[in-house]
């Protein structure tokens, strides 16, 4: 029995209204469903606020102040080329802004109750919902967790005022003369990338022998390749040891080829990783089974040990990707609905914004022969290709992974301008089962990136145009 206040019931409670779960409670709601999204910050949860979308508004500025300075080359000469980093903060804001009400009215229009506050859960069919001045308590048929992920904190690397994590990187008041970044994932490479663009001297610093290890190492070399062109000190199999913090500054201290070394910077940006939000929700109150990394153990249907409550995005396992969240919230929304819907992940893309951008989708090469699948293997080279010329943008390949045997495209990866769309296409065929041959014989439009697909795929066919094999 509940003291103090009556319990109010719904059929589905989303927990997080990231791109996990306000996608899943519009989805639900489409589908029949009385749904509540709970939220304890913003609508929009770290991906719109403090990750995704404002990094690729401050990633986008950077490049229109690089090619601003850096257009010699096509005969544009900019003299007294200045930056107002105030009012590309404002200006990010803003693109944040306008998703987060877009969000907002997104749930609202599908019927969705928004409630703000933290869930903590009773037992397998309600939940006690809190903010500072009130609480209340839901029963539901099913609910849904979606509670995102946070910066992980390392031994010597307290956050401060000068120790700052992503959101802390994404939100200087100040341009830094010199940042050290410590992890050289994508969320260090893109926004050391983003302050190299804009002047700051930048050191990345990376504990394994490679930047961006999930990577192919022909499509990393090319970031590296830029990265020193930007004048960016990249150590890798290094160390990080501690930080010390000075009046204006700080002192990192890390250890390479069995070596201390010590640099100075205005900030140190730590990006070594991301913690599962799933240990202040009650989840031992209903024996919610959760691994020793705190990501809680679900079926191929996002189903958790209890059968009435899923979870999807960073607190299940997998790479913390903002689309991986939203397909699997579709998958939860759907099997709750009574479909028979389960998760695929083959046809989910990884991307990073680095200079060339990078995408990868479905098996890599190594992989491929890893399990002993006989492939042919389609590459073509953006500098063979007219729009990439006449972008000036010619670092880069297409790479299409093809069965042997029936052309059937099962991986691609893409490095080189607008990857990170280019890479939609591939998705698309590994998730219709499409051939080699189906790509090729797809008309491109002449001159565009894509055909630099339709050309790797007319490679792997054995009969490219444009390049001789």
């Amino acid at each position: 029995m509940v003291v103090g206040d009556f319990p109010i019931e719904t059929d589905t409670i989303v927990i997080g209204a990231g791109p996990g779960g306000y996608v899943a409670a519009i989805r639900a709601a489409q589908l029949g469903q009385k749904v509540t999204i709970v939220e304890k910050g913003n609508l929009g949860g770290v991906c719109l606020n403090v990750g995704c979308i404002p990094s690729k508004a401050l990633i986008s500025a950077s490049h229109r102040y690089d090619e601003a300075k850096n257009s010699s080359d096509i005969g544009i000469n900019a003299e007294n080329v200045t930056l107002d980093f105030s009012k590309v903060q404002e200006w990010k804001s803003g693109v944040v802004n306008k998703l987060t009400g877009g969000v907002e009215g997104l749930l609202k229009g599908n019927k969705v109750d928004i409630v703000q506050g933290e869930a903590y859960f009773v037992d397998e069919n309600s939940v006690r919902v809190m903010d500072d001045n009130s609480a209340q308590t839901y029963t539901f048929k099913n609910a849904i967790i979606a509670t995102g992920s946070r910066p992980v904190e390392i031994p010597g690397f307290t956050y401060s005022k000068r120790v700052i994590d992503s959101t802390g990187a994404l939100n200087l008041d100040e341009l830094p003369k010199k940042l050290v970044v410590v992890g050289g994932g994508y969320i260090g490479v893109e926004l050391g990338t983003a302050y190299a663009n804009f002047g700051t001297e930048v050191t990345i610093i990376e504990g394994m022998k490679e930047i961006l290890g999930g990577f192919e190492k022909q499509m990393t070399a090319l970031v590296k390749r830029n990265l020193k062109k930007k004048n960016v000190s990249v150590v890798t199999n290094a160390s990080a040891k501690g930080v010390e913090e000075t009046d204006d500054g700080v002192k990192v201290t890390y250890e390479a080829k069995g070596e201390e070394h010590t640099i100075e910077a205005d900030y140190v940006l730590v990006t070594v990783g991301r913690k599962p939000n799933t240990d202040e929700l009650g989840l031992e109150q209903v024996g919610i089974k959760v691994n020793d990394q705190g990501l809680i153990e679900v079926d191929k249907q996002l189903r958790t040990n209890i059968p009435n409550i899923f979870a999807i995005g960073d607190i299940v396992d997998g790479p913390k990707l903002a689309h991986k969240a939203s397909y699997e919230g579709k998958i939860a929304a759907e099997v709750i609905s009574g479909h028979s819907s389960e998760i695929d992940y083959l046809g989910i893309p990884a991307v990073v914004f680095s200079e060339p951008e990078l995408a990868s989708v479905g098996y890599t090469e190594k992989q491929a022969k890893e399990e002993g699948i006989d492939i042919a293997v389609g590459r073509f080279p953006f500098a063979a290709n007219g729009r990439a010329l006449a972008l000036n943008a010619t670092d880069g390949f297409v790479k299409l992974i093809t069965r042997k045997e029936d052309g059937l495209v099962i991986g691609g990866q893409v490095a080189g301008a607008s990857a990170s769309d280019m890479i939609a296409e591939i998705g698309l065929a590994i998730e219709a089962g499409m051939t080699a041959e189906d790509i090729a014989m797809t008309i491109h439009a002449h001159p565009t990136l894509g055909e630099i697909t339709m050309e790797a795929a007319e490679v792997a066919l054995g009969t490219p145009i444009h390049i001789v094999k």
